[in-house]
């Protein structure tokens, strides 16, 4: 009997025993840490639970509109191209003259003068400028500024392909500050002219030119402003206005758009520096069309003309004149057997309208009258006295300007 107990306790104790060595081998099958399950974080949940909450109680980032991934295809990333088909066709001009000028500061005193009369010892200097031209007819014909080839005694050309030539004076017009040069008609390259009434602001610009004689140069902006006037530079203003940086030299050079084609005559600047500050101005190129194709036709430009001056309506003029609006010029001064004299215009009669325009504007006016042809009969409205008066007159040719000196 006890033999037999016995047979059965040993295999008891011995799984107690095992089950001893066991546990404290892996105390982990009791639930309990080891110091390796310590190393190793636990998440906070309660940490979750608080972010979670505060996100759901919290205003959202904003939405924003995404934009599409650049599409380059939509403008070039050079304007090579462009420069390519231009930059041939714009020259480099250089003038000079030659001028007289006393031997010596002193010979311009009076007492000095009297000894040697109209003798005085006088020696010669050359004066030279430079600046910038368009070719625009393969027969050889040059648009640039008047300023940049006034009174000069020779003109030098200087094409992008390295041949040089001098060039004859076809006519000029310093009521816009244009002039038509010739040169040898030889294979030259043409530039292409656009519609410049179609710029538009923000349109990208390049000017070409010799700027400081540096070189032919191209320059990048946009079209600022069209239109734009009463800046005091020209008699007849319409400028295109670009924030291309243009130069001294850069003159009569070529402001194109990004295709190439000729949108104007680059012909100032403003600025306090002498250099760029972001703000020049071109003659569009529609009218410089029309001045060359006149130049070419009758060596002048031709424009109408009434033969008054007039000066801008003001709020105190418009009340003297007992009007309740500005529309319409006073009109200062009539030039004697002019047009306006011939119909009996006078000074202090306000011009409401021609050819049943209103006039709001005096350049704007003088600007229309220009390209009114000579001998059209005009019927004008005017008011004198307070009464409302309408004459009939016929345009006349406009004097050309005097050259500045």
């Amino acid at each position: 009997m006890r033999r037999s107990l016995m047979s059965l306790v040993w295999p008891i104790i011995s799984g107690i025993l095992l089950a001893i060595v066991l546990l404290n081998a892996f105390p982990q099958l009791l639930g309990e840490r080891t110091a390796d399950d310590a190393a190793t974080p636990v998440p906070d949940t309660s940490a979750v639970r608080a972010i979670a909450e505060r996100t759901d109680t919290a205003e959202r980032a904003p939405e924003v509109v995404e934009a599409a991934p650049l599409n380059r295809s939509q403008g070039p990333a050079s304007y090579a191209s462009a420069v390519n088909k231009a930059a041939p066709a714009v020259v480099n001009i250089y003038s000079s003259r030659m001028v007289e000028r006393s031997e010596h500061p002193l010979m311009s005193d009076p007492f000095f003068q009297q000894f040697f009369g109209k003798d005085m010892p006088q020696r010669q200097r050359m004066l030279s400028s430079l600046g910038s031209g368009v070719i625009v007819s393969a027969e050889g014909y040059v648009l640039t500024n008047n300023h940049v080839i006034s009174d000069a005694d020779e003109i030098q050309v200087a094409l992008r392909d390295g041949r040089e030539t001098l060039a004859k004076v076809v006519g000029t017009d310093p009521e816009s500050d244009l002039a038509v040069l010739k040169i040898p008609s030889d294979d030259l390259p043409v530039i292409q002219l656009s519609d410049s009434e179609q710029a538009a602001i923000g349109d990208v610009g390049l000017a070409i030119g010799n700027p400081f004689g540096v070189g032919q140069t191209v320059t990048m902006g946009i079209i600022s402003a069209t239109g734009r006037n009463h800046l005091g530079l020209n008699a007849y203003e319409d400028f295109i206005q670009t924030d291309a940086a243009i130069n001294p030299g850069n003159s009569g050079g070529a402001l194109v758009n990004a295709e190439g084609a000729l949108v104007g005559i680059n012909t100032a600047i403003f600025s306090r520096s002498g250099g760029s500050q972001g703000i020049g101005f071109a003659i569009p190129a529609n009218l410089a069309h029309q001045v060359l194709d006149q130049i070419v036709a009758h060596g002048r430009v031709i424009r109408g003309w009434l033969g008054i001056d007039v000066q801008a309506m003001t709020p105190d003029l418009a009340s003297s004149f007992g009007l309740k609006t500005l529309t319409g010029v006073v009109i200062a001064s009539v030039v004697p057997d002019g047009p306006g004299d011939k119909a009996d215009l006078q000074p202090g009669d306000v011009l409401m309208s021609i050819n049943g325009e209103p006039i709001v504007d005096a350049r704007e006016a003088m600007a229309d009258i220009a390209e009114i042809a000579p001998g059209t009969k005009l019927p004008i409205t005017i008011v004198r006295d307070g009464e409302k008066r309408e004459i009939t007159l016929t345009a006349g040719e406009r004097p050309e300007a005097p050259e500045a000196q």
